[in-house]
């Protein structure tokens, strides 16, 4: 019998990584779309890869919302969530009832901390998989997927506690399936971590994302190699990343890994890169999107906080920048009003 995977979230990551795992012999990968729906269920995905060329991608079931794949009946081994994480703005998870059985694991590829805690709380009988990427892709048309560098994933199980034997026994084994699936389908570079570790991977990507991405918004749209090379900013965004990496083993309860760099190495590596790309916070501000404030900056002050501990370089970001959002909201209903009224 085939295994089913369905993605909740068929954007650049979802439709890159999905594309991958359809490769394997006897798993069926299907997608809920959402804005490229149409052109997906048309024609499904060209991906075009400098490291796997370029190729077409159909989807076994093409659906455009949650409810048409509750429809479908299919029963899920995998649903991996790739929506961006807004808790302010909507939990996702509700949208996933009725997908979700005690065999289905809930894999979720997004960024930031304490993503996992709504699931876990609606879903408690299934096994939650927590994923981190460093993989650059786009989707510059519907439906056109450009991968453009880096295939990195780490996977591991998510445990709240009390978590029983045979259900960490059930979600380290799915772990274990889902990573060698990937790794069949070409993504070399995946691997299954503990839960202890992925938390500490997820962390790690939060020193980066928690100096980067709210340093760019506040600066005007400034690349990541451009504040790197600014000397106030570089003091700047290393005082950020130390923050987080000195409060990190307080929280976690385990010293750093020395396998992971430190924030001198990480700004050394951001110098060296010239793509001149901006953080997704950046560009999602300049869109009129909400941005990641909470799994970004909110979520590491609220865990720090239960362990008595305070962050005052990213509290001072994200006081900052929820102003700036609210203001942008506000401003935004206003301008609606006086066009409804000259109505």
């Amino acid at each position: 019998m085939a295994l089913e995977v369905l993605f909740f979230g068929a954007g650049a990551i979802g439709a890159f990584y999905g594309s991958r795992l359809a490769l394997v012999p006897n798993t069926n990968v299907s997608v809920i779309c959402r804005s490229n729906y149409a052109a997906v269920k048309a024609n499904g995905f060209k991906v075009t890869s400098p490291q796997y060329g370029e190729y077409k991608w159909t989807p076994t079931r093409t659906f455009n919302s949650p409810d048409a794949a509750r429809q479908s009946g299919v029963s899920w081994d995998y649903v991996v969530v790739t929506t961006k994480a807004l808790p302010n703005v909507s939990d996702d998870s509700k949208l996933l009832e009725g997908l979700i059985t005690p065999k289905t694991a809930v894999v979720l590829i997004q960024n930031g901390l304490g993503v996992e805690e709504p699931y876990a709380q609606r879903f408690s009988k299934s096994s939650i998989l927590s994923a981190v990427t460093i993989a650059s892709a786009a989707q510059p048309t519907n439906g056109h997927i450009e991968h453009n560098r880096w295939t990195r994933i780490n996977i591991g199980p998510y445990y709240s506690e009390p978590t029983s034997t045979a259900a960490r026994s059930q979600a380290t084994e799915q772990n274990r399936v889902l990573v060698d699936l990937l790794q069949r389908g070409g993504i070399k570079d995946a691997k299954a971590d503990t839960h202890e570790k992925l938390q500490w991977v997820r962390w790690h990507k939060i020193a980066i994302n928690a100096a980067m991405n709210p340093s760019s918004v506040l600066s005007g749209g400034t690349a990541s190699q451009a504040m790197s090379l600014d000397s106030e900013l570089y003091r700047h965004l290393k005082g950020v990343m130390d923050e987080v990496l000195e409060t990190a083993p307080k929280v976690i309860g385990t010293p750093l890994p020395s396998e992971f760099a430190t924030s001198e190495a990480l700004l050394r590596s951001t110098q060296k890169n010239n793509s001149g790309s901006k953080p997704s916070m950046a560009s999602d501000w300049e869109g009129g999107k909400p941005m990641e404030l909470e799994v970004i900056l909110g979520n590491p002050i609220r865990l720090a906080r239960a362990k008595g501990i305070e962050m005052p370089r990213l509290q001072t970001l994200y006081a900052l920048l929820k102003k700036k959002e609210a203001n942008r909201s506000e401003k935004a209903q206003k301008k609606k009003k006086e066009s409804s009224s000259k109505l």
